[in-house]
């Protein structure tokens, strides 16, 4: 396949290479990425199952460093830029809020009502890693992993995917309203293509594991035609995906057998059924959504009523650029910050706004 070249790499701001900088743009991304506080942030974000004490239970930093290691693993086969892989694949879930694919529907729900339209994780991505990681001044990262991460929804059943092109930050910026709007977008390149199909390899598995070992499936509740298909561990299911991708792709499209991705759209369809919409799972989610419109109300009034005591100030307004400040409404500020919580962090808010101290 035709791989990406970092020389054809474009940043939305010009920057001068140093003679002693030895990486290429890409490889630079990724070393921003890792050092910015969203990644960090990773390690107490839920990837399925919150509120699970349990050991060994997969949280989203686990989950983007298998994309990783999946999609740079076919990508070396498909002779594709291993450095802009990683670079999507290990940003492309930064823009989730505490609590997972709940929180991005409460989340959602809240900027409706709020008059500063939709909520989408993909969408917060980008504006965590353009304009809101180092206080305010964004990361400058290159168009092509920007685009990556606003086009990877793993949520799609795809059998193949060919990229579009990507050949301007004019171009991304239509691909955002596109998304705000619950589009789907197309990658612009194969890289980014990979990473978006290379997703649902990354945690279909995992997530059956995770299930069964919080007793909510058995192995035995696995659809018999996948099992024989694709397997019944974890370890089965990527490497039967993971060699049938290789096999399957070329020229300019990523795509899976006839045989293959039907039993793959088939163990998709049992995980939301017996698993993401599993009343065990829920069973804590509406007092979760009575967290987020009590935050999100009580911080937006804080800002709106300029209560300098308010947390928000202290942890982020007063950190940010000037300019974020000024050119974002009190619900948009209010958005980025809940959007930034680690999943104990906003617990721990919401305690400290709501839950009264003993005085003694």
């Amino acid at each position: 396949m035709n791989q990406t070249y970092p020389l054809d790499a474009k940043r939305r701001k010009k920057e001068e290479r140093t003679k002693w900088d030895m990486r290429d743009p890409f490889s630079i991304d990724v070393d921003r990425i890792l050092h910015s506080r969203a990644y960090t942030s990773y390690t107490d974000k839920t990837q399925v199952f919150y509120l699970v004490g349990q050991q060994g239970i997969s949280h989203r930093v686990i989950h983007v460093q298998l994309l990783s290691r999946i999609a740079r693993t076919i990508g070396r086969r498909l002779d594709l830029n291993e450095d802009l892989i990683e670079a999507i694949s290990i940003g492309h879930d930064i823009g989730h809020p505490p609590f997972g694919h709940d929180g991005e529907t409460y989340l959602d729900e809240l900027c409706l009502d709020a008059g500063i339209g939709r909520f989408r994780h993909n969408v917060q991505g980008v504006r965590m890693l353009e304009i809101i990681e180092r206080w305010g001044k964004g990361l400058n990262l290159t168009l092509e992993v920007l685009d990556g991460i606003l086009c990877h929804n793993g949520e799609i059943s795809e059998q193949s995917l060919s990229p579009e092109g990507i050949l301007d930050f004019s171009m991304l910026d239509n691909k955002i309203e596109q998304a705000k709007k619950g589009e789907n977008p197309i990658p612009g390149t194969p890289e980014a293509c990979l990473v978006r199909m290379a997703d649902t390899i990354s945690y279909i598995g995992r997530d059956i594991e995770d299930a069964i070992s919080l007793d909510i499936i058995s192995r035995d509740d696995i659809p018999t035609r996948s099992r024989n298909v694709l397997g019944d561990t974890n370890g089965k299911i990527v490497y039967t995906l993971v060699e049938d991708l290789i096999k399957g792709s070329g020229g300019s499209t990523i795509t899976y057998s006839g045989n293959i991705f039907n039993a793959l759209k088939e163990l998709k369809t049992f995980n939301y059924e017996n698993i993401y919409l599993n009343p065990k799972v829920k069973s804590e989610s509406k007092k979760i959504k009575v967290m987020y419109e009590l935050i999100f109300k009580r911080l937006t009034e804080d800002i709106k009523t300029a209560n300098r005591n308010s947390i928000i100030f202290h942890d982020f307004i007063d950190r940010m650029d000037n300019a974020y400040v000024s050119n974002h409404a009190p619900a948009e500020i209010v958005r980025d910050y809940i959007a930034s919580l680690t999943d104990s962090t906003f617990l721990r808010l919401f305690n400290k706004l709501f839950i009264p101290k003993m005085l003694v």
